[in-house]
């Protein structure tokens, strides 16, 4: 079941899920540098050994990574994209279902866009949304 989440349940929630996207990101990072040097290897024409050793590396980060994917996403949160530093809370504006949307480095979920919408579809929560205490009922537009 999807959880429907408010701005001010994002934004309680953003300490936690920004520190494991940003372990994610790492992880992501480690992955990509780990098949540079597969790749590497490959190129050297290195015994199979040392192939097979790396390649076993990888596998073993790539699980990892996935891993970590799955317990943030279990979260209610959806990555849009670990690149871009993309990240969407399911939300209801009036009847309609929408998208909190969230970038690192921004202080706070602020933005929301429909569904069929992507990063570029962004729009600003009105401020009293922001400011509002957590309950569905006081949330005129997003709740």
């Amino acid at each position: 079941m999807v959880k429907i989440c408010t701005p001010q349940d994002a934004n309680k929630a953003l300490p936690n899920i920004e520190r494991r996207f940003k372990q994610i990101i790492f992880q992501k990072d480690h992955v990509v540098a780990l098949q540079e040097e597969l790749q590497t290897i490959i190129d050297r024409d290195s015994p199979f050994n040392e192939f097979l050793n790396k390649k076993q590396e990888l596998n073993v980060e790539v699980s990892s990574l996935y891993r970590s994917i799955e317990q943030l996403e279990g979260l209610g949160v959806i990555i849009k994209s670990v690149d871009e530093g993309l990240l969407d809370f399911p939300s209801k504006r009036f009847d309609e279902e929408v998208w909190l949307c969230w970038k690192v480095g921004e202080k706070e979920v602020k933005y929301w866009h429909k569904k069929n919408e992507g990063f570029a579809g962004r729009k600003p929560l009105s401020p009293q949304n922001l400011s509002k205490v957590e309950t569905q009922d006081d949330l005129s537009d997003l709740r």
